[in-house]
């Protein structure tokens, strides 16, 4: 798969991982919330993650 340029991603054991480039390969993702009112960046997720 080729690397989504537009997602800069460092999880590299996501399944959607980019490889050796630290970018997401899918066209888009889903980002969440674990919170009820989030306030900092910490306190979202990006809900596409897949364990590869």
């Amino acid at each position: 798969m080729s690397c989504n340029k537009s997602i800069g991603c460092s999880v590299k054991p996501c399944k959607w991982h980019g490889g050796n480039e630290n970018y997401c390969t899918l066209e888009q993702i889903k980002v969440g919330t674990h919170e009820s009112s989030p306030k900092q960046k910490e306190c979202t997720d990006c809900e596409s993650f897949q364990l590869s």
